[in-house]
């Protein structure tokens, strides 16, 4: 698939244009009081393809916290220091028909996350990152990720204070829920990484940076991880509406409540965009049109 590195401003531009029409239709999120700061009309796009040829249109200048972005490369950093086998022994694979902040879901599967994507899935391997505490965790993942990728990631300190502040009562709930089901080692510690994380932040280019580590071949990773992490994305990484968007578009995609969003063309490059208006699923709808109108026009499909 060399159809990427083909692609002009110009084709750029028009598919831009489209989607910031139907970006409008979008919602900022309220619930984090400096995520309803974003302006809906920020629009913003990054491709980077294998052979290192780049390609970016809008407002690439703007830094936005990865928020549920960040599952993808939790679950790739723990695959590659403890294996599948034991990542697997605590979280599903199975996706999930309810939203990522459902607590009667957890329920029904007994306390088992049904994927990592979902937030009582992340709080789970969040509980089991590397480190001595929450701030020492975070650290050495961002750090290993900005090695690894070669991007610029940084915790945002204000955007964490601000999820602090309105600390979601579902989280609370799966890390209560989750202890008293034996599956943290320690609670605290588990919510606060989680929150940390989701709070690491950086530009479109940034992410594009770690899309590409999941789709060419590239000696950092191990190539099964990559796979795994790939399919998770695919059935998983935009809820309970990955499905749908499996078949339109046909890319592994993870999505984050703060507008970003990057989808990966196996063995080709990584898109990444930017777009903070939401659907009611909390997918970033511009972003989505655009990867659409994209993959479509230039036969991305994995599915061939």
């Amino acid at each position: 698939m060399k159809e990427l590195e083909k692609l002009t401003t110009t084709e750029l531009s028009a598919w831009v244009k489209q989607a910031k029409i139907q970006a409008k239709q979008g919602q900022i999120t309220d619930r984090i009081p400096q995520l309803a700061l974003a302006d809906p009309a920020w629009f913003a796009v990054h491709i980077c393809c294998e052979s290192g040829k780049t390609i970016s249109f809008g407002d690439t200048t703007c830094v936005f916290p990865l928020m549920s972005v960040i599952k993808t490369f939790s679950l790739l950093y723990l695959l590659e220091h403890l294996g599948a086998e034991t990542v697997f022994g605590w979280v599903g694979v199975e996706p999930s028909d309810a939203p990522f902040n459902s607590l009667e879901q957890l329920i029904a599967d007994r306390g088992h996350p049904r994927n990592p994507m979902i937030n009582s899935g992340a709080i789970t391997l969040a509980d089991k990152l590397p480190g001595k505490d929450a701030s020492d965790r975070t650290f050495l993942f961002c750090q290993w990720l900005n090695q690894l990728a070669g991007c610029q990631l940084k915790l945002d300190e204000v955007m964490l204070a601000s999820v602090r502040l309105t600390r979601s009562k579902a989280n609370q709930a799966f890390a209560n829920y989750l202890a008293e089901a034996g599956h943290l080692k320690n609670l605290e510690t588990a919510l606060d990484t989680y929150e940390q994380i989701c709070c690491i932040s950086g530009r479109v280019e940034d992410l594009a940076l770690l899309g590409k580590l999941l789709a060419c071949e590239n000696g950092l990773v191990k190539s099964q991880n990559r796979r795994i992490v790939n399919a998770v994305m695919s059935i998983c990484g935009l809820y309970e509406a990955s499905a749908k968007f499996a078949v339109r578009i046909g890319l592994p995609m993870k999505s984050g409540i703060g507008g970003g969003l990057v989808a990966i063309v196996p063995g080709s490059g990584a898109i990444a965009c930017y777009s903070p208006g939401l659907d009611n699923i909390g997918n970033p709808v511009g972003a989505i049109a655009f990867v659409e109108a994209l993959a479509q026009e230039l036969q991305l499909s994995v599915f061939g």
